[in-house]
Order: C-alpha cells, then sequence, then structure tokens
C-alpha cells in the first residue's frame, strides 16, 4: 500500500529549521556524526556555472533544493537599521541541502570565522566592491533584512563556486525562547551546575522556559567538562523536548499552527512564503537524516580576531560532490 503523506504545517517546518539552527548554533567545528571530507585533486576554480575537473564538465546538480539557515546575533524583532551597514553577525550559517533523488537531507554547517571574500553594500545598497573577511560579517552589509539575507546568500554561493542557494531563512537566536513558550515549556533534565550562570535552572527534571531555553542550549563556558560534544548532547535532549511539546501543542489547538507562525515572523527573515514552507514539509517531511558536513581547516589568530581557513581541496571535492554533477 502506498504510503500517504503528511501535509505540511508552516509552523513545524519553521520550527524544524529552528531546531537546525539549535543543533548547529555557536561554532560548531566537531560533531560526533560529522563527516569531514579529505580532499586528494587539484584545486580549480572560475566563476562560471561550468566547472571543469581533469577534463569533464560539471554542471549544477539537479534534483535538489538548498536552504540557507542562519543564526544572527542580535535581540529583538528584525528591523532595519537605517543604513547599509547593521551590528548583526551571523553566528551561524548551515545548508539544509534536500535530495530528491536519494530522498534524504544533508546538512553543511558552515564556520562563522570561515576567511572569504565579502560583497560590500555602499550607498543606496550598491556593490561597493568585496573585503576578506569573516563569514559572520557578511550579513552586517546592509539593513538587518533582506539585503543582508542576500548578501550573506551571495557571499556562501560564491564561496561554494556558485552553488544556487534556493531559499534563505534568518532568524535571531530569540526565536527559540518564542517557540519555547509557545509550546509551553520543554522540559529536560539538567546534568551540568547552571547556578552560577542561571539560578533558575536546578539540577534534574526542568520545565524550561524563554531566556532559560536559550541559557541551556548556547552556554558551554563555565559548565562541567566545557566541551562541545557534552552541549551537542543538551541539544538533543532539548529537541526531543521540543518535538513533544510540539505535538502536544498541535493536538490540543487547531489554530496554534498559524498563531505561531505570526508570532515568529517578525524575528525571522525568508523568502519563503507559507506556501513555500508548507510545500517544503510536504515534500521532504518523510527524507532521512544524511550526512552532517563540516569543511575541514585551520583555526587562525588573526590580527583582529580569529581566523578559520579551510583547506581548498576539502572544500572543492565537497562542493563537486554535493552541488555538481558530470555532463552525461
Amino acid at each position: 500500500m502506498k504510503k500517504e503523506r503528511k501535509r505540511g504545517n508552516p509552523v513545524i517546518i519553521v520550527a524544524i529549521l529552528v531546531l537546525v539552527l539549535v543543533f548547529l548554533y555557536s561554532g560548531l567545528q566537531v560533531l560526533e556524526s560529522a563527516v569531514f571530507r579529505k580532499g586528494t585533486g587539484t584545486v580549480q576554480t572560475d566563476d562560471r556555472k561550468t566547472i571543469v575537473r581533469d577534463g569533464v564538465e560539471y554542471f549544477p546538480r539537479q534534483g535538489i533544493t538548498v536552504v540557507m539557515l542562519a543564526g544572527i546575533d542580535v535581540s529583538g524583532p528584525m528591523q532595519a537599521s537605517g543604513s547599509y551597514n547593521n551590528p548583526g553577525e551571523s553566528d551561524m550559517v548551515a545548508l539544509l541541502i534536500l535530495d530528491e533523488t536519494h530522498e534524504r537531507v544533508d546538512i553543511l554547517s558552515l564556520n562563522r570565522d570561515t576567511m572569504m571574500d565579502i560583497p560590500m553594500l555602499g550607498i543606496g545598497g550598491k556593490p561597493a566592491g568585496t573585503v576578506y573577511g569573516q563569514l559572520a560579517l557578511a550579513h552586517t552589509y546592509g539593513s538587518g533584512l533582506a539585503d543582508s539575507s542576500e548578501n550573506l546568500r551571495n557571499t556562501v554561493s560564491k564561496f561554494l563556486y556558485g552553488a544556487q542557494i534556493d531559499y534563505y531563512v534568518t532568524l535571531n537566536m530569540d526565536a527559540i525562547a518564542l517557540l519555547n513558550d509557545a509550546v509551553g515549556g520543554v522540559k529536560v533534565t539538567v546534568k551540568d551546575d547552571f547556578s552560577s550562570i542561571d539560578p533558575t535552572i536546578p539540577m534534574g527534571e526542568v520545565t524550561l522556559h524563554g531566556q532559560q531555553a536559550v541559557t541551556y542550549i548556547r552556554t558551554r563556558q563555565g559548565l562541567g567538562d566545557q566541551l562541545n560534544l557534552t552541549r551537542m548532547e543538551r541539544h538533543r535532549e532539548y529537541m526531543a523536548g521540543f518535538m513533544d511539546s510540539l505535538r502536544t501543542s498541535i493536538r490540543a489547538d487547531a489554530g496554534f499552527a498559524v498563531g505561531t507562525y505570526e508570532e515568529v515572523e517578525p524575528y525571522m527573515v525568508t523568502d519563503c512564503s507559507v506556501t513555500v514552507l508548507s510545500s517544503l514539509l510536504d515534500r521532504y517531511s518523510d527524507y532521512s537524516l544524511g550526512e552532517i558536513l563540516v569543511v575541514e581547516g585551520e583555526n587562525v589568530k588573526g590580527e583582529k580576531y580569529m581566523e578559520y581557513h579551510v583547506d581548498t581541496e576539502v572544500l572543492d571535492e565537497l562542493v563537486m560532490e554535493y552541488f555538481y554533477e558530470p555532463k552525461k
């Protein structure tokens, strides 16, 4: 019997996107299930959509939809800065690669400190050359709304040899607290001592509310062994608890989806309409989680800030495998 697909629900896809942000947030570099791509060939790049490797022409891969997710380090609703510069750095950037051929979702996480050429916007929002800097700075060019999100998307696309990014969803971290409270709080078992960080989060079984949720999933320094893997365990537990609360809320309130989407919207900038978000879930809700990809590289202390320099051979191999295919 043919398996029936669930109908799309905009708040669920937004929640899933936010949860992916939670899972990958705060400069994720090492993850137990991550795949570090190893490069072997000579790097050759050009800005055309056709790329040549060892005499073979490669074209943009068909049958994939790519969604860029970005967590912006600002508080309050998304709003225009009043100029073509804004303080909102992108602390997290990840690409969801929705693969129709293999019916899976691969995730490419990009280090916020990755050094690359960033398009600048000048007077009137017009292109004003490029600057070499951290990926996190790409969103700061523009008003902080669609122009900044599009500048970030263009930066990432150029870095990936012109790979097409179909949609973007940028949110600030206040959206996590908002969604957390929309589902009535999230129950977790606190195993680390948060007393010096937030005394309202005791050890043991706790239902997180508001800023507690953000503190619980973001904090690493001063907790236990301070390792990122320990924090990732909290992320996994939080996601499981969130989904339990989300399902309960949807069953209890037929208007939950629309109401919550309207609450999240001020904290989000996206070129996905409600219809598109629903369609994405409808098409991809049954897909399996494929690989979580991290581009291998080296952390270097620069003159102004930490710099992450990717291994260009690794990057080359990854891009050719996930975003391009040979001409047949």
